[in-house]
């Protein structure tokens, strides 16, 4: 690292340990510095140095952006305000330090893929996987293995399968992302693999905060339970209200909040955790959120290490864990890549910020896989759980510029 100030060690990890998407550090880059101010627009153009200006890319990385705004969800279906409070009584949005998630183990960066590649897309070919009957009826077999008792909760995902008529820009998708959700946690990782015709990048904008360490402060904001967000004042409105006094979405999220708690614990000599959910939105999505704060002791493990312990949560996994992958892998026909795992970075001090990979896609060419997923408990109604996760591929699919092909 030497000659590289401020180094930052970016990495992403695959949902399963035994999969071929485990722990990549594509590079050592210097750490973004955050626009000065409140203002999300400032946030986002600070947050979107991608080609020779950025910090990261004059230290030879492949920069994408990992900042979070400040800021409040609007019940009255605005988006995240910069720094002002929102209407009604949605929950706020953390502020992050900003930091660049980047780098290639190919050692092409993206302006060099990009050279190529045109911004727009007339149209897509869309190919769910599996069929939206397949995955109801997967929703059904896991009611089922519940029903039995040893499954408590286990998360299914479906992918889209979209090939466009030219090559997916990195840039501009990335652009878009953060500019529709300056909150979110916004990145985008070379996580191409040997003998992959064209790279392949993971890029997303997760609202999930898996854990950050500065100095001895740890945070983390697990989020399970969810509704649309439909821009209708009156129907989110109802959305949010729901989601407050709803049994099956309050007992998934306690069992997430629990676990996050439960192992965070274990680490910090001090721990506080909300003894109720908050409603928090994103441009696409209400989310039941708990904010977990705590301190850990001098010498205290790094933002990596907590990942590391944390991963994986019930918000993408299940209850009890290991039950809950071996159902994932037996009922989703597709191989979760790095969706559901991690993307972060770590410095030599040990402060970092790890996000869970959701609203995400894996972009290659003229082609771009999107995985979104749903908490299935005792209860849940396939149609439902199906519904849902057409509602969390609008993220990606309205910055590709193919919403409503969910």
């Amino acid at each position: 690292m030497a000659g590289v100030a401020n180094p930052v060690v970016v990495g992403a990890i695959g949902f399963r340990p035994d999969s071929g998407s485990s722990l990549i550090v594509p590079a050592v880059v210097r750490r973004a510095e955050m626009p000065g101010g409140g203002d999300a627009q400032r946030m986002a153009a600070g947050s979107l140095r991608l080609g020779g200006s950025s910090p990261a890319a004059e230290s030879g990385g492949n920069a994408g952006t990992g900042s979070r705004a400040a800021g409040n969800a609007a019940e009255s279906g605005g988006k995240p305000d910069g720094g002002s409070q929102a209407a009604g009584s949605a929950g706020q949005r953390s502020e992050n330090q900003g930091a660049a998630i980047a780098g290639s183990r190919s050692g092409s960066g993206f302006a060099d893929v990009e050279a190529s590649l045109r911004d727009g897309q007339s149209s897509w070919t869309v190919v769910p996987q599996p069929a939206p009957e397949v995955y109801a009826e997967s929703v059904r077999q896991a009611v089922d293995l519940i029903g039995d008792g040893e499954l408590r909760k286990v998360v299914l995902a479906r992918a889209l399968d979209l090939v466009g008529e030219q090559g997916v820009s990195v840039r501009k998708l990335l652009r878009d992302l953060v500019v529709a959700d300056p909150a979110a946690h916004a990145f985008a990782v070379d996580v191409s693999a040997p003998g992959d015709p064209a790279p392949r990048t993971l890029v997303g904008a997760s609202p999930e905060l898996l854990v950050s360490r500065k100095g001895n402060v740890v945070t983390a904001n697990p989020l399970a339970g969810s509704r649309r967000r439909t821009g209708d004042p009156a129907r989110d409105a109802q959305a949010i209200a729901e989601l407050r006094v709803s049994e099956k979405d309050l007992d998934e999220h306690a069992l997430v909040a629990a676990q996050v708690a439960e192992v965070l614990g274990r680490y910090c000599t001090e721990l506080d955790v909300p003894e109720e959910p908050e409603v928090m939105g994103t441009p696409a999505m209400w989310h039941l959120s708990t904010r977990i704060a705590g301190r850990v002791g001098p010498g205290g493990p790094s933002a990596l290490e907590l990942a590391e312990a944390l991963h994986p949560t019930p918000a993408v996994c299940g209850v009890p864990v290991d039950l809950a992958r071996d159902t994932i892998a037996r009922l989703e026909p597709e191989d979760r890549g790095y969706y559901a795992g991690l993307v972060g970075w770590t410095d030599l001090a040990g402060d970092g910020e790890w996000v869970v990979t959701i609203r995400c896609a894996e972009v290659a060419g003229k082609t771009a896989r999107l995985f979104a997923g749903a908490g299935v408990v005792a209860g849940s109604d396939p149609a439902a759980e199906l519904a849902e996760t057409s509602a969390k591929f609008g993220t990606l699919l309205r910055a590709l510029g193919a919403e409503g092909a969910a």
